[in-house]
């Protein structure tokens, strides 16, 4: 069975796409409601983590994929 692009890549796109766009929404409104303080090097060191963990995360994913279609 053919790997396509909508079968394999497009769920990817949509899941961080669509996910990215509500998790960056949940980071402005924490920003926005003063949850966030930017002169704590505590809320800085978090706001980065939180970052660097989605891209991390979907980077993680984005290779699995690229290794499962490379072995087909």
């Amino acid at each position: 069975m053919p790997l396509d692009f909508d079968r394999v890549w497009l769920p990817y796109l949509y899941l961080y796409g669509v996910g990215g766009i509500f998790f960056l929404g949940g980071l402005w409104m924490v920003v926005r409601s003063e949850g966030y303080n930017k002169l704590r090097p505590g809320d800085r060191r978090w706001l980065g983590l939180m970052f660097f963990g989605f891209v991390w995360y979907a980077g993680l994913h984005g290779a699995g994929i690229l290794a499962a279609t490379s072995l087909s």
